[in-house]
């Protein structure tokens, strides 16, 4: 009994060194695939790199436009609205300037002029027998066709106006997404690196050191290219705003919790100025929007300058993926974040006596 005890006891003592080195062995397996996939994973990220930073690097600095550029902002007695430069706008102002004002003109006067006329050949001295007709079934019928027709021929050219002001982007738009705070704009594009500006109300002083006009000047412009549909998203972090630029014929509300989007297209290179439209708290009038717009070169520039990407600077990733994938398969082969499993002298002998 004695030595069949002592045998057993050799018997575990030896298994639980087995199971020591073997776990051992495994331990500098996983180590070295350890090693082997962090040595893929620095080739990988040596293949790619920072587009971003290495383009912002690369990109000479950007300068802004001066004052002389500015062609949308509010005049001095200005009583109309400001000249447009988006083709939405011009047609609106077609609208207004061809359609709108005559036909206001016209039926103004010519109420003015069946005033008068009443008031001169109805009047109690030239009329001192009132003529008592009621009904005119001519006259009813002109009365009714007529304005009908009036509000047809204005609703076809608003109906137009409304179909241009919502015309979905295109799939080739490029994406600004426009954030409203509580006193200032953040700018941010989902397509170009996700890179965001934040844009404040210049120091009055300052703004008129450098010749652009206080309260609309801001630190940092919204630069966007020339010719190209703009798909402008706007949203709020915190109260109701509304992005507006008169001269664009651009106005958006900017609602918590929610995006809006329109298309902007702008049709010259400038400086376009607009402000919130919607009174959002004690500075609301300090909340003023500053648009550049410039070739698509130079808002390329701009882009790299502020860290951003571009379109093609998706190659480079795609060339380095095949890295990528291998450092991601290797990670899966070895799970080296594991330990190995420790068995003990007890654990064996339990087992040994279990056999």
């Amino acid at each position: 009994m004695i030595l069949r005890n002592f045998s057993r006891f050799v018997l575990a003592g030896a298994a639980a060194a087995t199971l020591a080195m073997g776990g051992t062995v495994a331990a500098q397996d996983a180590a070295t695939e350890t090693e082997q996939a962090a040595t893929v994973e620095q080739a990988a990220g040596d293949a790619v790199p920072d587009s971003a930073t290495d383009a912002a690097e690369a990109a000479p600095g950007y300068e802004y436009m001066g004052p002389e550029m500015i062609k949308g902002q509010p005049e001095e007695w200005g009583w109309t609205f400001q000249p447009q430069h988006t083709d939405a706008g011009e047609q609106a102002l077609t609208l207004h300037n061809a359609i709108l004002m005559p036909v206001i003109v016209a039926i103004s006067l010519f109420v003015l002029v069946l005033l008068l006329l009443v008031i001169v050949k109805y009047r109690r001295g030239a009329n001192p027998k009132p003529s008592r007709t009621t009904h005119n079934t001519m006259l009813e019928v002109v009365w009714t066709i007529v304005p009908a027709l009036i509000l047809l021929g204005i609703a076809i050219p608003s109906i137009n106006l409304i179909r241009t002001q919502y015309k979905p982007a295109p799939a080739d738009a490029i994406t600004v997404k426009a954030t409203g705070w509580q006193w200032y704009w953040t700018y941010s594009f989902p397509d170009n690196g996700e890179f965001e500006i934040t844009s404040n109300m210049m120091d009055i002083d300052e703004a008129e050191a450098k010749g652009l006009p206080s309260h609309l000047a801001v630190d940092n412009r919204l630069v966007l290219p020339v010719g190209v549909p703009i798909r402008l998203q706007t949203t709020a972090a915190d109260v109701i705003h509304s992005f507006a630029i008169p001269s664009l014929w651009f106005k958006l509300d900017a609602v918590p919790g929610r995006i809006n989007e329109k298309v902007l297209t702008i049709n010259e290179p400038g400086i376009y100025y607009g402000q919130c439209s919607e009174l959002c708290g004690a500075r609301h009038g300090y909340m003023p929007i500053a648009i550049e717009a410039v070739p698509m070169e130079r808002w390329e520039q701009w882009v790299l300058s502020q860290g951003g990407s571009l379109g093609g600077d998706t190659a480079e990733s795609n060339e380095a993926a095949p890295l990528v994938a291998a450092a991601s398969a290797s990670e899966d082969a070895a799970p080296a974040g594991e330990a190995p499993i420790e068995t003990t002298s007890s654990d064996a002998a339990e087992a040994g006596a279990s056999n």
